[in-house]
């Protein structure tokens, strides 16, 4: 398979300069788009009340990367399953992506609640929310995934 590359459309910036598994509901994040990217680019995103964004966790060292199976979050209490049924960070290709509350738009910044990234982290792209994309059936999960989620989005 060739190889792929992505560029940055903009940076993530907030209050939040340390990697943390929980608390993530009130943090409040601003999407500044990089100078390659038109204003227009944004325009009409804050007439949906949500987005999906794409990010790169570019805090992951290569020596944490896994490929395989793990416990999620290193807890032995949880099963062993495989990186690609979690939400890891330290995965291959190190994408993250969270759907945010969108507050409000200037200019070339998003202003956002709830983005699970911290300050610095790049930005490969922004998707508004459509009800049409959401699952049409209804969600199902193992138990442990309820618990590792339990405190995400406190606030």
């Amino acid at each position: 398979m060739d190889k792929i590359s992505l560029t940055p459309i903009g940076t993530v910036k907030n209050s939040r300069v340390e990697i943390e598994d929980d608390n993530w509901g009130d943090v409040i994040s601003i999407i500044e788009l990089e100078p390659s990217m038109p204003d227009e680019a944004l325009f009409e995103i804050e007439s949906f009340s949500h987005a999906e964004i794409i990010y790169y966790f570019h805090q992951v060292a290569d020596s944490k990367i896994e490929t395989g199976s793990r416990h999620p979050r290193n807890n032995t209490d949880w099963p062993k399953v495989g990186i690609l049924s979690q939400r890891g960070k330290n995965r291959l290709n190190r994408l993250g992506a969270n759907i945010v509350k969108v507050l409000r738009r200037e200019g070339r910044q998003l202003h956002v609640q709830g983005l699970d990234a911290i300050d610095g982290t790049p930005v490969l792209d922004i998707k508004p929310v459509m009800r049409e994309f959401l699952p049409r059936e209804e969600v199902h999960q193992p138990e442990w995934a309820g618990e590792l989620m339990k405190n995400y989005w406190k606030k």
